[in-house]
């Protein structure tokens, strides 16, 4: 029936899974350079060519693996709480931020050495592929159905939201408090496209 070591074989999704936390617990304990198919098949109990079959190289394997557990927000499908959604979004961000692929990243990022070999990489396979900033999913879906210009969307409003959420994880190592992200959404990025500061 099942194979002889004693062990279930698994495949698919419950295999991929396992190697995609097992490459994101490894790049949190050895970093990037660091980082080689052994230690990540050692990690995920497969052996290495396995890896090698779907991946070339042990940073292929990472940014699989960040792809797949990068969030995306679903706007309301109705289109009509821009404010909610925003909301929704900052926190869907906060939370992927402490989880451990958001750990990955800010620990690429912040070693300069790994940001020089990932940084480009990061930003064209994991953050464009999944619709580029949190808050961007949202703005451009209700631009596009007619709420405000998406001209106002522009690089430094695409950012707002996520810069603000970031400068307080970094000053406070703890996520924005609900109040926190409201205020983030009401006096930034509402008034960045055309709705007035909230009293």
């Amino acid at each position: 029936m099942g194979d002889h070591s004693g062990r279930t074989r698994r495949r698919g999704e419950e295999l991929l899974k396992a190697i995609h936390d097992a490459v994101l617990e490894e790049v949190l304990e050895v970093g990037v350079a660091r980082l080689t198919m052994d230690g990540i098949g050692r990690r995920a109990a497969t052996p290495r060519t396995t890896l090698y079959r779907r991946w070339s190289s042990p940073v292929e394997v990472l940014l699989d693996a960040l792809y797949h557990q990068h969030p995306v927000e679903e706007p309301t499908p109705g289109a009509d709480d821009l404010r909610g959604d925003l909301i929704r979004a900052l926190r869907l961000m906060t939370e992927w931020a402490f989880s451990r692929a958001g750990r990955a990243v800010a620990a690429i990022l912040t070693d300069p050495k790994s940001a020089e070999l990932m940084s480009e990489a990061l930003h064209e396979r994991v953050f464009a592929g999944r619709g580029g900033t949190f808050t961007l999913t949202v703005l451009r879906h209700y631009a596009d159905r007619g709420h405000f210009s998406a001209e106002l969307i522009t690089p430094v409003v695409a950012d707002i939201g996520e810069a603000l959420v970031t400068k307080h994880l970094l000053d406070r190592g703890a996520p924005p408090t609900d109040e926190t992200l409201e205020a983030i959404v009401d006096q930034a990025i509402l008034p960045a496209v055309g709705f007035g500061p909230r009293a």
